[in-house]
């Protein structure tokens, strides 16, 4: 029996942390914000405001890896995100593989609106979309 999870994602950047909001019910996701970060550190007051805006019951936190499934510097940031995540807030987090999330945002937003939909914000919080709905069609379909 499936619950109706709300989940929260985040693509992970040390310049923007795209964001995104998901039903489990439904396997979809909407783009929420981009949130600047200062090299890979967010406002963490805007992440406790939008945690306890959507009291999401599990997180979800893009794990960006290289092409051959190795890991590069920005999975360890990505991971050290994920855990102060947890440690600041309590809340349950799940790394996603997110290999392909910029690559098919970038596409779906040009099939969209061409270079002018290329926004560094939009492209950040589609990627937070995909990573989501992705992480439900490994666990849900």
């Amino acid at each position: 029996m499936m619950s109706n999870m709300t989940m929260l994602s985040f693509d992970y950047g040390t310049k923007s942390i795209g964001v995104a909001i998901g039903q489990q019910l439904t396997g979809t996701a909407r783009p929420l914000t981009a949130l600047k970060a200062q090299d890979g550190v967010p406002d963490w007051n805007k992440i406790e405001a939008l945690l306890k805006e959507w009291e999401p019951d599990r997180v979800v936190v893009g794990l960006p890896l290289n092409m051959d499934g190795t890991e590069q510097p920005l999975t360890v940031r990505a991971r050290k995100f994920a855990n102060r995540l947890h440690g600041r807030f309590g809340v349950q987090i799940e790394l996603h593989d997110e290999r392909l999330s910029t690559v098919e945002a970038r596409a779906e937003l040009f099939e969209r609106g061409g270079f002018r939909a290329l926004s560094k914000g939009s492209v950040d919080s589609l990627s937070a979309v995909i990573i989501l709905e992705s992480w439900f069609e490994n666990h849900y379909s």
